[in-house]
């Protein structure tokens, strides 16, 4: 179904584009992505890419520089990790991810310590270690410890170029499972949908459309937050129909996406 983003219901005044598994593979733009976004933006609508990524938005455009993506092909960014940071100002939290995040974080005003917090920002993994079970001895310390996670990355695991890679949301299901506390920040929970609407200027729900490749996280983000959704099979989910189940096992009534494409191009 293609022809839909050929022709493009005028109704949908607002996008909210995800960005990895749907413009860009973790290293490069996908073909006809850009031309894309630019072409909607010549019809007068306002993109607006909604991601889970854990860093600030001007940390994600600076990345979307380096992949190539110009700023003219979108109107902003709105990214969980933005969220998260906005929530954890003016108190010691503690911190698990790369460096460049951490780094990321204090120049936007967190003040990180490496002892006697009681709060966690977690943007992912380490450059140390690559797979969720080798976190087990620290999280069971968190967790007894009765330190709340906030994951600032609700994703499970992306495709960067091919690979499969972990990120927060792994290392917060274990949390969970280890009797810790986790807020979440992203899609699929509702405060992101909020941020992004008003980020958008506030359009009506029904003027909004949202494009995404993660079924748990960009579609059943989308169908709970009442906005139309357009599923890309193209992204993580490796060119996967849509589950027929997929609204029954969700509750979400009869619903399903307004379209399913293999992607932008």
């Amino acid at each position: 179904m293609s022809g839909f983003l050929d022709a493009l219901p005028a109704r949908y005044s607002t996008v909210f584009c995800d960005i990895w598994g749907v413009v860009h593979d973790g290293g490069r733009l996908y073909p006809g992505a850009c031309e894309r976004l630019l072409g909607w933006k010549r019809e007068g609508r306002s993109i607006l890419l909604l991601t889970n990524a854990p860093r600030s938005e001007a940390a994600v455009e600076r990345a979307l520089d380096r992949i190539g993506l110009p700023r003219s092909a979108y109107d902003g960014v709105a990214s969980s990790g933005e969220a998260g940071i906005a929530a954890l100002q003016g108190r010691p939290v503690g911190f698990l991810g790369t460096a460049a995040d951490r780094a990321d974080y204090v120049g936007r005003g967190l003040e990180i310590v490496d002892e006697g917090y009681s709060e966690l920002a977690c943007a992912g993994l380490d450059e140390r270690r690559n797979r969720p079970e080798q976190y087990g001895p620290d999280l069971e310390r968190w967790a007894a410890a009765g330190v709340l996670m906030h994951c600032l990355n609700p994703d499970r695991i992306v495709m960067r170029e091919g690979a499969e890679e972990a990120c927060a949301g792994a290392l917060a299901d274990i949390y969970e499972t280890l009797g810790g506390t986790v807020r979440w920040y992203g899609k699929p929970h509702a405060p992101i949908y909020d941020y992004a609407l008003e980020r958008a200027g506030r359009p009506p729900r029904e003027n909004v459309l949202a494009i995404g490749d993660g079924l748990v996280t960009d579609v059943l983000g989308a169908a709970r937050a009442g906005i139309d959704c357009v599923f890309v099979t193209g992204g993580i989910h490796g060119g996967r129909d849509f589950p027929a189940d997929f609204a029954t096992v969700h509750r979400l009534g009869h619903w399903q996406p307004v379209a399913v494409v293999a992607g932008l191009g």
